[in-house]
């Protein structure tokens, strides 16, 4: 048994030129801080297309999912009554649309960083590792899976 229950979110990125990757990052309902779209899983869903629901949801964001997560980060999910662990596994995600309209539109605010950017935004000092030092060296991803998120 896990101490941790586990979400999963997705690194979502873009290349645009010969600008290096961007990052999208999106900010919380409650406290207005930038994150990544992450979320739980549904009964019978796989990790990555989770990921890919979430980007879809929170951000707008549809795209190619790689299978294998990159790694993952905990923080604390504060409920009215309880603080408890939360694992979250980051998949990335090659962003191929961007909707100008998406589910949770008018509760976040969504924004394209610079990869040495995004890492010092985010407050998660596992997820900045991750933004920070994963993104730059080489991706041990097997396959991509693209996922189309209707609305």
């Amino acid at each position: 048994m896990s101490f941790y229950e586990e979400q999963v979110g997705a690194l979502c990125f873009r290349r645009l030129g010969n600008v290096g990757p961007e990052i999208l990052l999106i900010t919380s309902r409650e406290n207005k801080r930038w994150i990544i779209p992450k979320g739980w899983v549904k009964d019978g869903e796989d990790f990555e297309h989770a990921a890919a629901r979430e980007a879809f949801e929170e951000a707008g964001v549809a795209g190619r999912v790689q299978s294998k997560a990159l790694g993952d980060y905990v923080y604390a999910k504060r409920e009215p009554t309880l603080i408890r662990p939360v694992k979250v596994l980051v998949y990335p995600l090659r962003a191929v649309k961007i909707e100008h309209w998406w589910p949770e539109a008018g509760q976040r605010e969504r924004r394209w960083f610079p990869l040495d950017l995004a890492a010092d935004k985010v407050v998660e000092p596992d997820l900045a590792t991750l933004i920070d030092e994963r993104l730059r060296g080489p991706n041990p991803v097997s396959r991509q899976v693209t996922v189309k998120v209707e609305a």
